[in-house]
């Protein structure tokens, strides 16, 4: 019986034998014509089968074949994302909140080339009376009225309409890099309007906002202001109704409904549009008046109470009645920020204006420091379900 064992020897003679079979090959390969092309396979066979057959194995043994390893694929993990903004100019008890749930669809819309650019502020100014004479508590005078608009024209600020507003706050769409978004509150006849503010939409483009009481009366009043609305001086937004009595958290969805819902049909009947912001009408609201608000379809909606400005997924909110600002109701148990959005007072507008400024661009040196992690987060988490980012 035939030993199958093979010695040391035989085996380094056969690999030898292998190599240089293998080697002579490839050299047969090299010099076969270049037509018809050399079946490489078959002469690296025929090798090895002469090899085989010197050293005494069966010609019928089964040549060799490599062995493939798969390759392993790397598991990207994702970093953490930073947290929010944090600004030291607003006071420690009004704190940035956040409204966007979708991580990747807030950092989409925020490095989308084609939307604002991160840093994009807007500052909201709450108008009240503008007098010729004297002025006291939340009135100012024409004098300060027109200082303000020329302080913020030099510093750079645009003021906007409420879809841009809108726009901006649910999608960051494009706006100028600092905005700023002109309510007056209350109706007035149209000699207020064309001496307050025509001027600076003559000169600069600019709309102003008017919280308009809805109560259906006074027709003269409401043809006045429609022509306004449809020359695009002013842009029309709800009040409330009756007006009178402030929505609190006893108030019934009855209630809610006659003062939030009448408001809206009454714009539709005389000025011939939908209003999408709801500026509550004394700064009071309740946790059901904001659940109900998108129900009815707004937007957005006003406080008075003068937190800061306002970014794209970034507004400053309380979360408890403070001594900083007793009167100011706390948003954040509200739960929608898009629906308890601050206000500058008029006469305090002027003062922090600057700070709205430097509040931009602090945001936008933190967006930048920031951006590589995000970008990133983005393309490991969000890439293959949303895409690539604009």
């Amino acid at each position: 019986m035939k030993n199958n064992h093979q010695s040391p020897i035989t085996k380094y003679r056969i690999t030898r034998l292998f190599l240089n079979f293998g080697l002579l090959a490839l050299l047969l390969a090299a010099c076969q014509p270049a037509t018809p092309t050399a079946d490489l396979n078959a002469i690296q066979t025929a090798a090895f089968q002469t090899a085989y057959a010197q050293i005494g194995i069966p010609t019928d043994t089964p040549v060799p074949t490599e062995t493939l390893i798969p390759t392993s694929t790397a598991i990207r993990t994702p970093p953490a994302l930073p947290g929010t903004y944090q600004s030291s100019i607003l006071l420690p008890t009004d704190i940035p909140r956040t409204y966007v749930a979708d991580s990747c669809q807030y950092l989409q819309n925020k490095w989308n080339s084609n939307n604002a650019a991160p840093g994009t502020v807007a500052m909201v100014v709450m108008f009240h009376g503008i007098n010729k004479g004297e002025a006291s508590g939340n009135d100012i005078t024409v004098t300060q009225h027109e200082k303000l608009m020329n302080d913020l024209y030099d510093m750079g600020f645009q003021a906007i309409t409420m879809q841009q507003m809108a726009d901006f706050m649910y999608n960051n769409a494009k706006i100028p890099e600092r905005s700023v978004l002109l309510i007056v509150d209350d109706r007035h006849f149209a000699e207020y309007f064309n001496d307050h503010f025509r001027p600076y939409y003559e000169l600069w483009g600019w709309p102003v906002i008017n919280a308009y009481i809805g109560v259906d009366e006074r027709v003269d009043l409401w043809a006045e202001n429609a022509a306004l609305s449809a020359e695009g001086l002013v842009d029309y937004q709800s009040h409330g109704y009756l007006h009178n009595t402030p929505i609190s958290e006893g108030a019934s969805d009855e209630f809610i409904t006659s003062e939030m819902g009448g408001a809206i049909s009454s714009i539709q009947k005389y000025m011939n549009k939908t209003p999408i912001a709801y500026i509550w009408p004394g700064g009071g609201f309740s946790v059901r008046a904001v659940q109900m608000g998108p129900q009815l379809g707004y937007k957005l909606g006003f406080t008075v109470n003068p937190r800061g400005p306002v970014m794209y997924n970034w507004v400053p909110q309380a979360d408890t009645v403070n001594d900083s600002n007793p009167y100011a109701i706390p948003e954040t148990p509200a739960g929608n920020p898009l629906m308890t959005l601050p206000r500058y007072w008029s006469p305090d507008a002027g003062e922090n204006i600057d700070s709205v400024r430097v509040i931009g661009e602090e945001a936008k040196i933190y967006a930048e420091q920031n951006k590589a992690v995000e970008l990133e987060y983005y393309d490991i988490v969000c890439a293959p379900t949303y895409g690539p980012i604009p």
